[in-house]
């Protein structure tokens, strides 16, 4: 299986893009949000790629980073989401606006997505709101070998649960300490996670 490519930008278009690796051009179908990150053609190219095999076709799916592949895996369990519907959600928001929109149960933000109607987006917060890459997760066992963690242990856990959902720390960090401070001693991980994803979301 092919599980990324380096090359060089042949060209893009509605379909995907053509990704030059040795002379060999690989069609690779790509979000409308991958599309715009890349390069001109002409450019040097990587992509990580999902390659599908079915009895008529081999398909390879390309993106940016490994956060927006393990959303497209994620997307796929749900029924009724196929590639092309997976592809327009991760067009429409990045992994971590779809990790929000899904634990804030906002149907709207999903159904903005091409495909995706009232019934769909109903049934992505239902089956995805437990699932890993898109469930709050447990808080994390101490480690040895684990980096510092911040003095406040709450604020610790809200972090790595906000990293596992695809968002940088450098962004996440402000609004999570905003969102402590507001629920002061009343505050929990599930609520400051939650209060921390909406606001991510806006």
């Amino acid at each position: 299986m092919i599980g990324k490519l380096s090359g060089r930008l042949d060209s893009a278009g509605a379909d995907g893009v053509v990704l030059d690796v040795g002379g060999v051009g690989y069609l690779v179908s790509v979000s409308a949000r991958t599309l715009a990150a890349l390069p001109p053609p002409g450019s040097a190219a990587s992509l990580l790629v999902e390659t599908m095999v079915r009895e008529d076709a081999i398909t390879l799916y390309g993106f940016l980073d490994a956060p927006e592949r393990s959303a497209f895996r994620t997307l796929l369990t749900v029924q009724g989401v196929g590639a092309k519907v997976a592809l327009g959600l991760l067009g429409t928001l990045s992994p971590g606006e779809l990790a929000a929109a899904i634990a804030a149960g906002d149907h709207a933000a999903l159904a903005r997505a091409p495909g995706v109607g009232p019934r769909l987006a109903a049934r992505l917060v239902t089956e995805l709101k437990d699932k890993a890459g898109f469930a709050t997760p447990a808080p994390a066992a101490p480690s040895a070998a684990a980096p510092a963690a911040p003095p406040d242990p709450l604020l610790a856990d809200v972090l790595s649960a906000l990293a596992n959902l695809g968002i940088r720390r450098a962004e996440a960090e402000p609004v999570v300490a905003a969102a402590r401070a507001a629920r002061g001693a009343a505050a929990t991980v599930e609520a400051v996670l939650a209060d921390a994803l909406r606001a991510l979301a806006r």
